[in-house]
């Protein structure tokens, strides 16, 4: 895609053609995509598709950002597959010890659906309550953490897709991120042996030859030609290798009549309502999906001068959308920053093009669903694994470490537990350190009292935050100033300084003028510093030091 358009302006008027065209290339991309997320999480195709059409025509229609685009998103893709097995684990062993695979998942799919719907109504009630911006208030560490592990845990399962590989973790599948990991070595091994005669070694070749194409088209295509999505000429190459080479790699399976995947709630929807898990679920897809889909927006604005996002009815659409989603049984959504981008790159002008990409995937869904069974899973598993890479910014936790590594800590860990253990735990972890980070920076103040030869003259040097908490601290430092001496106190390096701290050091120049002491305080460098408060405290107790020096 190109890598800059002139940005669309707030006066441009609609128009057609441009949003027509638009909404071509967000089908094109939006396609394989769809497709590759269902494969990942084991479920059929039309369920993902069926979330890029309601998330195109429903969302587009009432969202609050204009040109964004949702669907199904890699961002929750561990939720769902961690949900799926959960639900069917619980099936075999508690519902239906005697049940079949089939039926495992036949119910752990009306689980999921519960709880897409459930996250759909927390959605909305929280766009109702004016919630979209606390959404965003989440710290960008834990955000780009949460992506991260994502990213790993998407890499590390799709490479085994990638390669036609039945990932095993000590003779049983393989389920988390480390032992997904650890069953890489496995598959190369499998996949590098008996050259193009193993199926394995086949399918090998067609994901790496998909992540070759991928990087080299958005490389070096030409700029017209970049608007051709990347990952459609990876699955239109993979296609016509299987065909011309007559390899025998496992192809994607689906139903005549995607539609056919539509499921209405039934009486064990209703039953659900009482399974803890199904609330969980459903409360990290409404916490993840509400995070992604409100930065996405964000990450829209700032390609384009338009109307601004308006996110408590983003929130809203996006909750009608989910409701909507779990009631037919389809995949949750959230708003794609890959599609997103490629709507405004595309040229868009209006909501006209999501509106139409969701009618495009209708089309193909209803006229053009035979295509789908001559792609190979191993170009979707590619796709999905440079999706994954991409979701890793080793860059930004670079940056990050060099500028806060409180910060950089916050994505690491984030990161590390989503694939050691699971989201919840991951998100929850990050939030708390950020929360502990918080504390510690309103809460930690670092004196420094340096006393001249004589005791004549002193300074105390103040770094942090001198709020009511340190108020001891600051008051002890002071008690350590020689009786009648001069004291300078220097704020450079101060965030943060509040009325009680201003008291507490008006009051100690007052004790200490009378017995013929000095204080003075660079009152321009407080005044510069904290200029956006009133003012008040620190002219009162500018009057009250009594020092009458600046």
């Amino acid at each position: 895609m190109p890598d800059k358009l002139p940005p669309i302006s707030r006066s441009m008027e609609f128009d057609f053609r441009r949003d027509l065209l638009a909404s071509i290339v967000v089908f094109l991309v939006a396609l394989p995509l769809c497709i590759g997320i269902a494969v990942a999480v084991g479920v059929s195709p039309g369920r993902a598709l069926i979330t890029g059409i309601i998330g195109g025509i429903v969302v587009g229609v009432l969202g609050g950002c204009p040109l964004q685009v949702c669907g199904p998103a890699a961002g929750l893709f561990v939720i769902i597959a961690d949900a799926l097995l959960k639900q069917k684990t619980y099936f075999l062993a508690e519902v239906s010890p005697q049940g079949t695979e089939a039926d495992a998942l036949a119910f752990a799919l009306t689980a999921l659906g519960v709880s897409v719907m459930l996250a759909g109504g927390m959605q909305f009630v929280a766009g109702q309550l004016r919630l979209g911006q606390w959404f965003r208030a989440v710290s960008p560490a834990v955000i780009e953490g949460m992506l991260g592990g994502i990213g790993i845990l998407i890499l590390a399962s799709q490479f085994h897709v990638m390669c036609d590989h039945d990932a095993l973790y000590h003779g049983h599948k393989a389920h988390g991120g480390l032992q997904y990991l650890a069953a890489i070595p496995v598959a190369i091994q499998q996949s590098f042996a008996g050259g193009f005669e193993n199926p394995k070694f086949q399918a090998a070749s067609l994901g790496i030859l998909s992540v070759a194409l991928i990087v080299l088209w958005q490389s070096y295509a030409p700029r017209k030609l970049r608007l051709i999505p990347a990952a459609l000429i990876a699955v239109l190459a993979a296609a016509a290798v299987v065909l011309i080479m007559g390899w025998e790699v496992r192809m994607l399976t689906v139903s005549k009549d995607l539609l056919n995947d539509i499921s209405w709630p039934s009486l064990t929807s209703w039953q659900l309502l009482g399974n803890g898990s199904v609330w969980t679920t459903a409360s990290l897809i409404a916490l993840v999906g509400s995070a992604e889909t409100l930065l996405c927006a964000t990450a829209v604005d700032q390609m384009q001068n338009g109307p601004r996002t308006k996110y408590d009815k983003e929130l809203c659409a996006h909750g009608v959308g989910n409701l909507l989603c779990g009631m037919v049984g389809a995949l949750p959504m959230t708003g794609v920053i890959v599609r997103s981008s490629a709507n405004v790159q595309a040229g868009a002008t209006s909501r006209l093009s999501a509106i139409l990409h969701g009618f495009w995937l209708l089309i193909f869904v209803v006229v053009l669903p035979f295509l789908l069974a001559y792609i190979p899973k191993a170009a979707l598993g590619a796709i999905l694994v440079y999706t994954g890479y991409k979701l890793v910014k080793v860059k930004t936790l670079i940056e990050l470490w060099k500028i806060d590594r409180g910060e950089a800590l916050i994505f690491l860990v984030t990161m590390l537990i989503i694939v050691a253990e699971d989201m919840l735990l991951g998100v929850l972890a990050g939030l708390s350190l950020s929360a502990l980070k918080l504390l510690h920076r309103f809460s930690h103040l670092a004196p420094k009292l340096t006393i001249a030869t004589g005791g004549k003259r002193a300074t105390l040097e103040l770094e942090g935050a001198a709020t009511f908490i340190r108020l001891p601290v600051l008051a002890s430092f002071l008690e350590q100033v020689p009786m009648g001496a001069e004291l300078h106190v220097d704020f450079t390096h101060l965030t943060y300084i509040d009325h009680s701290c201003l008291e507490l050091l008006t009051s100690w120049a007052k004790r200490h003028k009378m017995n013929g002491g000095n204080l003075v305080i660079d009152w321009d460098s407080l005044h510069a510093r904290f200029k956006d408060e009133p003012g008040r405290a620190v002219a009162v107790a500018k009057e009250a030091a009594l020092t009458g020096q600046s």
